[in-house]
């Protein structure tokens, strides 16, 4: 993969204060437009124990992005559990791309679970089902997952997952089919297929509310919006469901971060959502966190680029962002 540069950004004091002595600004493009984007952004921060990563997308606001602020700090600075295992499971991730090019990502990926991007406003169903089908016939006896990132209603939903179930020939488990905690439980009365929850997770108040709600059989677990890694510990065990951890389309150093949450859980029986580094130009490490054979062994991701003082664009809108982000964070501390 392609080398990238950074850009030094200032700490702030409270930063500092709390063991980050390093900040760095970095921008990668994407191979396909990935959740409307073609370029991902972000920052990573070092510490006393190594990097962690801020990367939160643009459309969040300060309060949102001081969890994954919170994130960041605690990758660089505390101890990372110990792994229950040497290595974790990896799913490959198919984006809005055509049948055949679905079918060649499934194929190359050595990986023997798909996640399927459905649902998006470029592909109607007809284009879903054919993609899910290419996947199923490149990976005759894997499991196929879809993800459709709440963009259903309920009626919808029913009828779109009994699709992509047949084009599947039997889908491990849907992910995000609706909005509300209560459109997922009525879904989840309602089909034959497994309900996974994830922005009810991770854009959620109450990270609980879906567990007590009935309204999932699993839940999709990232460590960013979370609030980092212990936090994310902390989420799985309150709600006693299995958790696929998975990708905030972050570098190789949150993927290292999360590679440790993954081999940390009690029991792991689904493939995670780590393989996201494919889908990068470039990477922030020389040596990027990609999945060998379907698996992750569990280590942390490494900083290996050329640094330059700053960047005319990049670094004030960053910069900014921080100020903002960093304010949030004392305040909900303070409450």
């Amino acid at each position: 993969m392609k080398g990238l540069k950074a850009y030094r950004l200032d700490v702030p004091p409270m930063l500092a204060d709390r063991g980050i002595d390093r900040m760095l600004a970095f921008a990668v493009p994407l191979t396909v437009r990935f959740r409307g984007i073609k370029v991902r952004e972000g920052t990573l921060l070092h510490g006393p124990e190594g990097w962690g990563e801020w990367s939160p997308f643009w459309d969040y606001d300060p309060v949102e992005s001081a969890s994954w602020l919170r994130a960041g700090i605690e990758g660089a600075t505390r101890r990372l559990p110990v792994a229950r295992r040497d290595r974790v499971p990896i799913n490959v991730t198919i984006p809005v791309v055509d049948a055949d090019r679905a079918g060649r990502m499934a194929a190359e990926s050595a990986c023997l679970t798909a996640k399927v991007k459905v649902a998006d406003p470029r592909s109607d169903l007809r284009e879903d089902c054919r993609r899910v089908a290419a996947v199923r016939e490149a990976m005759p006896d894997g499991h196929i997952r879809v993800d459709a990132n709440t963009a259903w209603d309920v009626d919808a939903a029913v009828r779109a997952i009994t699709e992509l179930d047949a084009a599947a020939e039997g889908l491990e488990y849907v992910e995000q089919p609706c909005a509300s905690v209560a459109e997922l439980a009525q879904v989840r009365r309602k089909v034959n297929v497994p309900v996974a929850a994830d922005e009810s997770v991770r854009r959620a108040e109450d990270p609980l509310a879906v567990a007590r709600a009935g309204a999932a059989d699993l839940l999709i677990v990232k460590a960013q919006p979370l609030g980092g890694v212990a936090r994310a510990l902390e989420v799985i065990d309150a709600t006693g469901l299995p958790a696929v951890v998975s990708s905030a389309l972050d570098t190789s150093i949150g993927i290292g971060l999360a590679t440790y949450l993954a081999a940390a859980l009690p029991s792991l029986d689904h493939a995670c959502g780590l393989g996201t580094i494919r889908l990068f130009q470039g990477d922030v490490s020389a040596s990027p966190l990609l999945p060998v054979d379907g698996y992750l062994r569990p280590r942390r991701g490494e900083v290996d680029v050329e640094v330059e003082e700053s960047d005319t664009d990049l670094c004030p809108r960053w910069s900014q962002r921080l100020a903002l982000t960093v304010a949030a964070l004392v305040e909900r501390e303070r409450s």
